[in-house]
């Protein structure tokens, strides 16, 4: 699913099932070693697709241990992200010669529980939702605006080291005029970060649904400028 979505500089792998082979390093299982049996092998399958991801890119196997906020450490010149949910792990890596900033997420194509469109989402937003729902009711758009600002979030964190609200960037959710892709657009309503030089307003990213499941990626060029935008 990722492969539609992502630029040709992203490595990616992904799995719909549980993976135990190859095993973790030492220093991964200790972060897990007390952990429930759901989250071994979530963390468990989600470090052996990103090993794939990284051999794609010629890079020998290293620990990716949580980090500030519990974000993946990447190995040197490295920028990358991951995600889970259930029947899907996955992983997106890419060198920061080619992309600065990488988000992806995944959720099951099914609506949000109540309660949580409205403490994730602007008025306008939770407008937009509506009026898809209108539309393309064959669409879960409250999910997929919550795996948009996820994905944000993820593409946000690595560049800034801070903490963003769901609230402080407004997504728009572009649906395809056919098939199962389409486009959203982030604006920052809080300043972003600055890349070469150049200050982000927002981020773009793409989005896919298949199997279940609704997939979206994010992917910021090393040399952004302004607004910046993922090129199948």
């Amino acid at each position: 699913m990722l492969h539609d979505i992502v630029p040709s500089a992203v490595a990616v792998a992904e799995s719909f099932a549980d993976l135990t082979e190859p095993p973790l390093f030492a220093e991964e299982a200790a972060v897990i070693a007390r952990a429930v049996d759901k989250r071994r092998r979530e963390f468990t399958t989600t470090r052996i697709c990103a090993r794939a991801a990284l051999a794609e890119l010629g890079l020998p196997p290293e620990p990716i241990v949580p980090g500030a906020r519990g974000a993946p450490r990447w190995p040197a010149a490295v920028v990358g992200s991951m995600t889970h949910t259930d029947g899907y792990r996955a992983a997106a890596v890419a060198r920061t010669a080619d992309l600065a900033a990488i988000g992806i997420d995944a959720e099951p194509d099914a609506g949000l529980p109540d309660g949580v469109l409205a403490a994730i989402a602007l008025d306008d937003e939770r407008s937009m939702v509506e009026a898809l729902r209108e539309r393309r009711p064959d669409r879960h758009w409250d999910r997929l605006l919550f795996c948009a600002k996820e994905t944000v979030y993820k593409a946000w964190f690595p560049l800034t080291q801070a903490w963003l609200d769901f609230t402080e960037a407004h997504v728009t959710l572009h649906p395809a005029v056919s098939g199962a892709t389409g486009t959203f657009a982030a604006e920052l309503l809080v300043p972003g970060p600055v890349i070469a030089g150049h200050r982000m307003t927002g981020f773009t990213g793409r989005w896919v649904a298949a199997n279940g499941l609704l997939v979206t990626a994010i992917a910021v060029p090393a040399g952004a400028v302004g607004d910046t935008e993922v090129h199948p």
